[in-house]
């Protein structure tokens, strides 16, 4: 049981899955025809991913077939590792930036999804940076919506740019459309900022989330309310946010009763599929087989399965 081998046989969801950067590397490596350089951060935060994406990333989607081919390693790495439930986003401005309309990103992940891991359950997702206005997010919004593909929205980059309430509009119009409403909170932020972003957003459930780990009050209004945290044990320690697994606050939170997941974020840049995570948090003595099963059945939205950890 102490073996990658053994977590990865067993179906399990990925619902905090930037699409993009979550491919599987050796897909980019072999398209792009050199190694990508590995990512190191320097101190807490994003700045230092957002440079590497920037340096690595930028210059790869402006060859021809880029954005096709990380669409395809997302959905290589996601059936490697056992997924069989992937949230995964696309953010509203990147044809925009890249000159693809929304139509053919549509047309791609389609058609990836069917011909690579049509088992998996697949809900689309719309990504809004936080640095940029809301005017600007709301046109990117509206080149998608008559396409009415995308299930969720999630609003992620600088935790600190603006504050959150300056996108209630646009929550609205997604929450009028039937989607599911999700935001980047807590992932630097103190517990504060989790409470926050869910009533000012009205939101279903939180990316990150561990600084809510700091307050007993907040993680009962959690659990109370019963808000899903999207936690990506990996990238936190990479953005050294976190110092190791064994100390991560996903632990506290979870024996404070909040309902919690665990997921990839980015796994071309952290390097750790879902089950990664679940052996790292099982070696370090984080969490017991039967604990991590629990886990596991949040994320599919399921009590119990004729496949488990045992």
């Amino acid at each position: 049981m102490d073996s990658i081998k053994y977590f990865r046989q067993l179906p399990k969801s990925d619902l905090h899955n930037h699409c993009l950067l979550g491919g599987k590397r050796s897909v980019i490596e072999n398209h792009l025809g050199r190694k990508l350089s590995p990512f190191s951060a320097t101190k807490p935060g994003i700045d230092d991913l957002n440079r590497w994406i920037g340096k690595e990333l930028r210059p790869y989607f402006q060859l021809p077939g880029a954005f096709e081919k990380a669409v395809e390693a997302s959905f290589v790495q996601a059936r490697f590792d056992g997924v069989i439930r992937l949230e995964m986003s696309i953010d509203v401005l990147f044809g925009i930036m890249f000159n693809v309309p929304a139509k053919r990103i549509v047309d791609v992940l389609q058609h990836c999804h069917q011909t690579i891991a049509p088992e998996i359950d697949f809900l689309p997702e719309l990504g809004f940076q936080r640095n940029k206005s809301l005017r600007v997010l709301l046109a990117g919004f509206t080149s998608f919506v008559d396409l009415d593909y995308f299930k969720s929205v999630d609003l992620y980059d600088d935790e600190f740019a603006q504050p959150i309430a300056n996108f209630r509009e646009l929550y609205r119009v997604a929450k009028s459309l039937g989607m599911k409403c999700k935001a980047h909170a807590g992932e630097f932020g103190a517990a504060d900022s989790v409470k926050e972003a869910v009533e000012t957003l009205e939101l279903d459930a939180v990316q990150h989330g561990i600084g809510a780990a700091n307050s007993p009050d907040v993680m009962k209004w959690l659990a109370d309310h019963e808000i899903s945290l999207n936690v990506c044990p990996t990238s936190n320690i990479r953005l050294k946010r976190v110092v190791s697994y064994k100390t991560h606050p996903i632990k506290i939170l979870f024996d404070h009763g909040v309902k919690v997941t665990v997921n990839t974020d980015d796994a071309l840049v952290f390097g750790d599929g879902v089950s990664e995570q679940y052996l790292k948090l099982f070696r370090a003595g984080v969490f017991t087989l039967k604990e991590l099963d629990q886990i596991r059945m949040n994320g599919l939205d399921m009590t119990t399965n004729d496949q488990s950890f045992k």
